[in-house]
C-alpha cells in the first residue's frame, strides 16, 4: 500500500480544451494512464491536486472522471483553480455515486488517515494579497486547511502531509496566511505537495524547506506525467 501525488491533469474528453497544444503535453492523457498503470496497485492512494477537468459543468466531466476511476487505486480529489465544474461538496459526491465513480473522493473541508498520516488539503491562494476580494479568497482557503488540519489530528494521525494546488511560495510571491498555518502545525507536517506550475514556470518552483517543512511540486509536467511516490 503506497501513497503517491500528481496535480494538473487537464484532462479534456468531454470538452474542446487540448492541452497538447502546449509543449511537452503531446499524448498527455495515454502518458498518463500508462504510467499510472505501471506504478499504482489497486489498494494504493493517489492525492490529484486540483485542476482534473476542463468542463465546465458536472455533466461535462462525467468522460474525464470515468477515465480517472478506471485507474487502479483510490483517488483524494483537491480543487484547483480551473476545476470550473466544482459545485458543492454534497452535489459532487452525489454525481459519483450517481456515476458509479467509487474510486474518487474529495480532500475538502476533511482529512483522510494513510496508515497514521493524516492526508490533508486545500486549493490555498497566491493572488492579490491586499485586494479585498483576494483576501475573503485567502481568509476562507486558510480556514479551510486549517479545518483540514485539525479534522486529521482529530482522527488520530501522528504526522501530516498537506497537499495544496496552489504553490504558497513562488519565485518573490508569498501567501503568508497559508504559511502561517503551515507553521503553527510544522512538528507534524513532514511534506507539503502543491501543484499549478507549468512550462517554464516550473524552473522557478519552491522544491526546499520552509520552517523545517519540505516542498514538493507534483504538477503533472513537472513530473512528466507520472505519479509521484511520496510513501
Amino acid at each position: 500500500m503506497h501513497l503517491f501525488a500528481i496535480g494538473d491533469l487537464h484532462l479534456s474528453f468531454g470538452v474542446e480544451k487540448r492541452m497538447d497544444i502546449f509543449e511537452g503535453w503531446g499524448d498527455y492523457e495515454q502518458r498518463i494512464k500508462d504510467n499510472w498503470q505501471k506504478k499504482i496497485e489497486a489498494n494504493d492512494v493517489v492525492v490529484v491536486a486540483g485542476d482534473i477537468s476542463w468542463g465546465l459543468k458536472l455533466e461535462e466531466t462525467i468522460k474525464d472522471f470515468n477515465f480517472l476511476n478506471m485507474l487502479p487505486g483510490k483517488k483524494l480529489i483537491v480543487k484547483g483553480n480551473h476545476d470550473y465544474w466544482w459545485s458543492t461538496a454534497k452535489k459532487i459526491k452525489e454525481f459519483w455515486a450517481y456515476n458509479n465513480f467509487n474510486t474518487l473522493e474529495l480532500l475538502h473541508n476533511n482529512a483522510f488517515l494513510f496508515k497514521n498520516i493524516g492526508l490533508c488539503g486545500s486549493r490555498g491562494w497566491l493572488l492579490g494579497e491586499g485586494d479585498e476580494e483576494n483576501e475573503k479568497v485567502i481568509n476562507r482557503e486558510t480556514m479551510r486547511l486549517e479545518r483540514s488540519i485539525l479534522s486529521a489530528l482529530e482522527l488520530g494521525a501522528k504526522e501530516l502531509i498537506v497537499f495544496l494546488h496552489y504553490p504558497p511560495i513562488f519565485i518573490k510571491q508569498r501567501s503568508e496566511k497559508i504559511l502561517e498555518i503551515l507553521s503553527t502545525y510544522k512538528e507534524k507536517i513532514k511534506l507539503c505537495c502543491y501543484a499549478h506550475l507549468h512550462g517554464s514556470s516550473i524552473q522557478f518552483a519552491f522544491n526546499e524547506e520552509y520552517e523545517g517543512i519540505p516542498f514538493k511540486l507534483v504538477s503533472a509536467d513537472a513530473l512528466n506525467f507520472e505519479p509521484l511516490q511520496i510513501i
